[in-house]
């Protein structure tokens, strides 16, 4: 089955054709047939294409909307320029899977799209009011060019999250908003955790009720999640995703009333008190640079940028206090697992993060962690150690093609 994973943003577009079936998932076996990404959608919109194992394609196109650009993508897909084994035409996509961001609480799994699936996704857009009006833009734009006899799954963030006990996501404020508006932590990230968690299981051999980790996803945007037999117990984003760790242009966690100090000092209104904290905060924010790690670790070891060091100094310390308090509210766990961009790539970021941890018996093995390649998957820690460390790359787009093969076949969901 050829799934077409779809992530809309709300200028952009991510796409990736896998082939996939129930044997396949079964095997590991599942094949990355193309990849696609479009940025700027509304102007003139960057695209990059790759058919796998040929070199990538690069070009501009003006793309108004994400209808268009998912035509572009897909003239393109069963076009000469991209010849693909088993994808000849549309008729050779059988289901489309799209990330969605919020399913409030509603959504405790993946779900077959119908009209009233749709008008759960937008209950929720109050939630999520830049994420999900895009997820929907990319589910009327699949309809419309393939048809609605074309079966399509939403495959949400915050799902995987919906087993956190009250005690984890309830606020500490009235609880008749939590009942009047559903106030609470809803956690993101949901399907990296998962994948991991999976992940993890199939390499230990561990079965999900002995499933004790906690899962680290630094990318641009950062969120930690304790996993306790195997579902989620506690995780750092909120409400939304602003909550929790240090990001590249986001805050995470600060006392409330810096809203109100600034609004007096700054004269700030909360939009722009809003825009602070997500797009100019986090690692930009502290550096006055940069929100890409990489730079800032070049800035620190090529010119001793003070700044930039600082930066890095607050990162990691608030991963080290999340990792504290998870272990504290676990009572232990069997693995720390790195995910996402940084977690994957940045050996340096990691030793710092797990520096000085040995009293929960974390302890790195430099040579393992120094080591491990771009993309590999593998266990950094020393033997013996009471808290095994693991890198496990993501994979995002393969969970939401399974759950969409699974969804369709109403096959039931191991993980």
């Amino acid at each position: 089955m050829n799934v077409l994973v779809l992530n809309c943003g709300s200028s952009s577009l991510k796409l990736q054709v896998i082939d996939t079936d129930l044997e396949r998932i079964e095997f590991d076996a599942d094949r990355v047939l193309a990849r696609g990404v479009i940025e700027r959608i509304g102007s003139e919109a960057l695209i990059r294409l790759w058919v796998e194992g040929k070199r990538p394609l690069r070009r501009t196109a003006a793309l108004r909307d994400h209808r268009a650009a998912l035509d572009y993508v897909l003239r393109w897909l069963v076009s000469k320029e991209a010849p693909i084994p088993g994808l000849d035409s549309l008729s050779d996509v059988h289901a489309i899977g799209h990330r969605i961001v919020h399913g409030g609480e509603r959504f405790l799994h993946s779900v077959v799209i119908d009209e009233q699936v749709e008008d759960q996704i937008e209950d929720c857009i109050d939630l999520a009011p830049l994420h999900n009006p895009a997820n929907l833009k990319g589910i009327y734009a699949a309809r419309e060019l393939f048809g609605p006899a074309l079966p399509q799954v939403a495959v949400f963030d915050t799902s995987f999250h919906s087993t956190m006990p009250d005690s984890s996501y309830l606020y500490a404020v009235p609880y008749s908003f939590y009942v009047r508006h559903r106030l609470r932590r809803y956690g993101f990230h949901g399907t990296s955790h998962r994948y991991v968690a999976h992940r993890y299981r199939k390499l230990t051999e561990h079965a999900p009720e002995t499933t004790n980790i906690i899962s680290l996803h630094l990318g641009n945007g950062c969120s930690a999640c304790a996993i306790r037999r195997g579902e989620s117990f506690d995780t750092s984003m909120g409400l939304t995703p602003l909550e929790g760790l240090v990001m590249g242009t986001r805050s995470g966690d600060l006392d409330p009333s810096v809203l109100d100090f600034l609004h007096h000092k700054e004269g700030l209104s909360l939009d722009e008190i809003d825009t602070l904290l997500n797009k100019q905060s986090g690692l930009l924010g502290i550096s006055g640079l940069t929100s890409d790690m990489r730079e800032l670790l070049r800035e620190e070891s090529e010119h001793q940028d003070r700044r930039a060091h600082l930066a890095i100094e607050v990162f990691c310390a608030r991963i080290k206090h999340y990792i504290g308090a998870y272990l504290a509210k676990m009572n232990g766990a069997d693995a720390l697992v790195f995910t996402g961009g940084i977690g994957e790539n940045s050996a340096e970021i990691r030793r710092r993060i797990c520096a000085e941890l040995d009293f929960f018996g974390i302890a790195l093995d430099p040579a393992r962690n120094d080591g491990l390649a771009s993309g590999a998957e593998g266990r950094i820690s020393q033997d013996g150690g009471r808290v095994g460390v693991w890198v496990i790359p993501t994979n995002e787009e393969l969970l939401i093609a399974r759950d969409t093969v699974r969804c369709i076949l109403n096959a039931p969901r191991r993980w």
